[in-house]
């Protein structure tokens, strides 16, 4: 990459680039954006955002531009939102978000709004607050409030629509769930996990259960949620501890978790029909606060992460 940063967000375009944005390079706080071209391997400079900002949430909208929202801009925690369009490669100013927060999460639903939930405000956890973002109308509306207040949780979109909030932090770390249903906009409490974990991953696996990994205070541990249940199961645990990783459910099936605190330059694969973690090799560099995008062509690029510098590696499944 052209910029060291962590914190960022990466989101693949419909034209198999993928745009990188914002994030920290350990001494800044950035507003830089670039693009990374698969089919040449190179970085380009594209337009900054207005704003600085550092763990905000990212997301591609139906219409193809791509909605970031709110994060720290290195003077405090801010609720601002702007589109980038990449036939133009154009930021533009969108509605703000009714609450400022950082560490949230963000999805895409398959109403083609934009749900933002929880997070941190600068100086306590945000409220159990969420909200939806109408592109068509450029505006933030606040949706039901969760059960629990939480941040530097996961948040997963289920094949039938609704979503999985699992885990974070509220001043200590949670092991409750819930569940949104977007047809109601209401929360409703489902299965704890048997361990309490944030800076954790989410992975939805075809077979629509949901694997959640590592973690902070979760050690090498790893559960699978039923939707059709509301139960989770132990499976397989890593051999290495890790939080702040990425996880990235391959074409194939199996999902490949990469660095994190504590792991090294280590990467790992589950395999969903056995339950069972492998070995996949070492990143040259050890990372975590990266960001990890499965590309067009099946490959899977991960980018910066502390510690990092500039560099950005490709993984062959």
């Amino acid at each position: 990459m052209n910029s060291a940063r962590y914190g960022h967000t990466a989101s693949v375009l419909s034209n198999g680039k993928v745009l990188v944005a914002g994030g920290y390079n350990g001494t800044h706080y950035l507003n830089t954006a670039e693009l990374y071209d698969p089919s040449t391997g190179v970085w380009n400079v594209t337009a900054s955002m207005s704003s600085t900002r550092f763990c905000h949430i990212a997301a591609v909208l139906s219409n193809g531009t791509v909605l970031v929202a709110g994060g720290n801009s290195g003077s405090g925690v801010f609720a601002s939102s702007e589109l980038y369009d990449p036939s133009t490669g154009v930021w533009t100013i969108t509605g703000n978000m009714n609450i400022g927060r950082e560490w949230h999460k963000g999805f895409l639903l398959l109403t083609g709004k934009m749900l933002a939930t929880g997070g941190w405000n600068g100086a306590s956890s945000v409220s159990p607050s969420a909200e939806l973002y109408d592109p068509s109308a450029g505006v933030w509306t606040i949706t039901g409030n969760m059960t629990n207040v939480r941040y530097q949780h996961t948040a997963s979109l289920l094949l039938n629509g609704t979503v999985l909030v699992a885990g974070g932090y509220n001043g200590a770390s949670l092991n409750s769930a819930e569940l949104y249903d977007p047809s109601t906009g209401v929360w409703t409490v489902t299965g704890s996990m048997s361990v309490a974990r944030y800076h954790h991953t989410a992975s939805v696996l075809p077979n629509g259960t949901v694997l959640v990994a590592g973690g902070q205070s979760s050690g090498t541990s790893a559960q699978l949620y039923d939707p059709s249940t509301g139960v989770w199961t132990v499976t397989g645990s890593m051999s290495v501890a890790r939080y702040q990783h990425t996880a990235s459910v391959l074409p194939n099936g199996k999902v490949l978790v990469t660095g994190g605190q504590g792991s090294g330059t280590s990467t790992q694969l589950y395999d969903p029909s056995t339950g069972v973690w492998s070995a996949s090799g070492s990143m040259s560099v050890a990372r975590n606060l990266h960001t990890a995008s499965i590309l067009l062509n099946g490959k899977v690029l991960v980018t910066g992460g502390q510690g990092s510098g500039t560099s950005a590696q490709l993984y062959q499944p």
